[in-house]
């Protein structure tokens, strides 16, 4: 008898472990990205790539990108298996925000971010000539800023901070850890009771 419960004890131990491997296989994650997180870049890249766990679907995966002042910088994504890739139109130095939002196969949302820093811009474009005045005199006009070159009209680098998390496991997570735990107790409750009896015999 003892040695019975002590094979079900194994089995339900091994059951137990293998059940949190469940939700998670089926749960995306982004596994890496190009730039990559926290980057400074002295040339602007042409494209923004995201890899993730699981292959994304191009219904449900939304990926933005941002520059200083908010301004846009990313295209329509494109998918390539598990990963997925923007089109960059680079504008002033400073800090870019990639933002990602998509769903895993068990439904859950998967949101988050990843951030780099431009460390050169394009160059301002040149006044329009038609905003002149044509009475006005000719002047000589200043010399342009070079590109990248310390001003105070120009942002300055921010500084990347880590990407924020998005997963959430909706506070159920724990029940996988205290669930095999309390299985085991009461099995090993019941082995010593039984042992117990077989012996009083």
């Amino acid at each position: 008898m003892t040695r019975t419960w002590l094979v079900v004890l194994g089995v339900a131990a091994g059951a137990s472990l293998a059940l949190p491997a469940a939700p998670a296989a089926a749960h995306n994650s982004l596994t890496g990205s190009d730039p990559q997180n926290g980057a400074r870049l002295a040339a602007a890249p042409k494209r923004v790539e995201l890899r993730f766990l699981a292959t994304p679907k191009e219904a449900t995966t939304k990926v933005t990108v941002t520059g200083p002042d908010n301004v846009a910088a990313g295209g329509a994504p494109t998918f390539s298996g598990k990963r997925v890739s923007v089109p960059f139109t680079p504008g002033a130095a400073g800090l870019y925000i990639v933002t990602y939002q998509l769903a895993s196969d068990d439904g859950h949302p998967v949101k988050g971010e990843i951030r780099f820093t431009l460390t050169t811009g394009t160059p301002a474009e040149p006044p329009s000539a038609s905003a002149a005045p044509s009475s006005a005199a000719p002047t000589t006009a200043p010399a342009s800023t070079a590109a990248g070159s310390p001003s105070a009209g120009s942002p300055s680098p921010a500084s990347p901070s880590p990407a924020a998390a998005g997963d959430d496991d909706g506070g159920t997570g724990w029940l996988w850890t205290v669930a095999p735990v309390v299985v085991l107790g009461l099995l090993l409750v019941g082995a010593l009771v039984l042992r117990r009896r077989a012996t009083r015999r």
